[in-house]
């Protein structure tokens, strides 16, 4: 008989769960941010611009833990809504410095409040102290494994040798 005959260990696995839990994140995230439109990986890009405008495009898939191919198709749709530009770099014209454009830090703007409802739901089920613990232990688990990440995940202004 396999070894999960029994649904209750499946079920309990911290893989299943954290699939689950970001599953019903991200349905949380797009149903109160469904008025802008926005994804939470373009929300996601579109806070890191504004704290760290002009990154470069490997930097920005650094910054929020994406693979190439995420951040690029991330940033094609957003490209498209006219909500970034990306330019050459002026230390390097090969690479791209990418930046919100206007209409992209107006939207971000009005994506703040939407997202922070999303933030309240997703957390409701817990009392503050649980909040304060999933937040805490999840970070220690990130932090804990982060050789193992498939996209590596470095904050702007850290180096690669930091994280």
């Amino acid at each position: 008989m396999p070894a999960f005959h029994n649904l209750t260990q499946l079920y309990a696995r911290p893989g299943f769960l954290l699939r689950r839990a970001h599953q019903i994140s991200a349905a949380v995230f797009e149903d109160e941010c469904r008025s802008v439109g926005l994804t939470p990986a373009q929300f996601g890009v579109l806070s890191v611009l504004r704290a760290s405008p002009g990154l470069d495009q490997s930097s920005l898939a650094r910054a929020l833990g994406f693979d190439k191919v995420t951040v690029l198709r991330v940033l094609r749709g957003l490209e498209t809504r006219g909500l970034i530009a990306r330019v050459p770099a002026p230390l390097s014209r090969r690479n791209l410095s990418i930046s919100l454009s206007e209409t992209g830090l107006a939207l971000l703007k009005t994506a703040q409040d939407p997202a922070e409802r999303a933030y309240t739901r997703l957390m409701a089920p817990l009392d503050p102290k649980q909040q304060a613990q999933l937040v805490d232990l999840l970070q220690v688990l990130t932090a804990g494994l982060e050789g193992e990440a498939r996209a590596a995940f470095v904050p702007p202004g850290r180096t690669d040798e930091a994280a």
